[in-house]
């Protein structure tokens, strides 16, 4: 184990296997040369990197079980080269993210978090809170239509609000208007909600440039990877009023979050917590737990990740 995961899932992997706990060693160089012909799986997840160092000093490792539908703290490229396999928890966070997602967005469209600390610090009593923007007449388009992407999609239906969405390509199994360029569905839009994953090819795609052609009542809303948004691009835009607003879950360089955003009161901001219920989590270290066991019982991975697709 790489780092710490939640009880349900460390208590099931000691019962099953014999667990060396990466995080707790001092010296982790002297430790992984100790351990290094014996560990032929790891389980991984946050934001511990597991790229081609540590597959070097674990010459017998054969299976990365990563804890998160994202895997962009695995080098999963890297793995494939190399002949292991990565698997992630896809579908069994996908409603509690989509939930998240539409909180975040009617939090930052009524602006529910500052609505709340007027309540508490008496200013009721003095006057009421001003008028807010609304979601009646939004248009919504969707960054990363995947399936947490449409699931998503179908919450916002929910509401009435047209929904369209930008993509590596077009899917010929919605009925969204599909758009190649993200500055072009920007310019149709006034809200943006990403799902993107992290990685190369999608970094600080929601650059200055998108965020200009949301304009003025534009918002955007990031459940995805904090590496899509350009950050600095983002607090200039809300500093100047180039948008609106932005609720956001996840950042760059997470846990630390640019004092500038925090200062920005109409932004609402959350801690990663998209998938954070007992019940997700726990589904997610049983998914881990499982493509372990199951790796280990000769039946393969259940869940591989595109970079390193299985044949039997």
């Amino acid at each position: 184990m790489t780092g710490p995961l939640i009880a349900y899932a460390a208590e099931q992997l000691k019962a099953n296997f014999t667990v060396h706990e990466l995080w707790k060693a001092e010296d982790k160089a002297a430790f992984l040369r100790e351990i290094s012909g014996r560990v032929r799986g790891i389980a991984g997840g946050g934001h511990i990197r597991i790229d081609g160092a540590l597959f070097d000093a674990l010459p017998k490792l054969e299976m990365i079980a990563n804890f998160g539908v994202g895997y962009d703290n695995v080098d999963a490229a890297e793995a494939g080269r190399r002949g292991l396999v990565v698997s992630n928890t896809p579908d069994v966070l996908t409603d509690e993210v989509a939930d998240l997602a539409i909180g975040l967005l009617i939090a930052t469209v009524r602006q529910l978090p500052q609505v709340d600390r007027y309540l508490r610090e008496g200013k009721w009593l003095k006057a009421p809170y001003p008028l807010t923007t609304s979601l009646r007449k939004r248009t919504v388009g969707i960054v990363g239509l995947g399936r947490i992407g449409k699931a998503v999609a179908h919450r916002v239906e929910a509401f009435g609000l047209p929904v369209c969405y930008h993509g590596r390509t077009r899917q010929a199994d919605v009925s969204y208007r599909y758009y190649p360029s993200l500055v072009e569905m920007a310019q149709d839009v006034d809200t943006l909600i990403s799902v993107a994953p992290g990685g190369a090819s999608t970094h600080h795609i929601i650059n200055a440039e998108v965020l200009k052609a949301l304009g003025p009542n534009g918002i955007v809303v990031n459940v995805g990877r904090g590496t899509v948004i350009d950050e600095k691009a983002l607090v200039e835009a809300l500093q100047n009023k180039t948008i609106l607003s932005a609720g956001l879950d996840v950042f760059e360089d997470e846990p630390r979050v640019p004092a500038e955003l925090i200062a920005i009161e109409h932004a609402v901001l959350l801690p990663h917590v998209g998938s954070a219920s007992v019940h997700t989590r726990e589904q997610m270290g049983q998914l881990v737990v499982d493509n372990l066991l199951s790796w280990f019982d000769g039946k393969g991975p259940l869940t591989p990740v595109a970079e390193t697709p299985w044949k039997a």
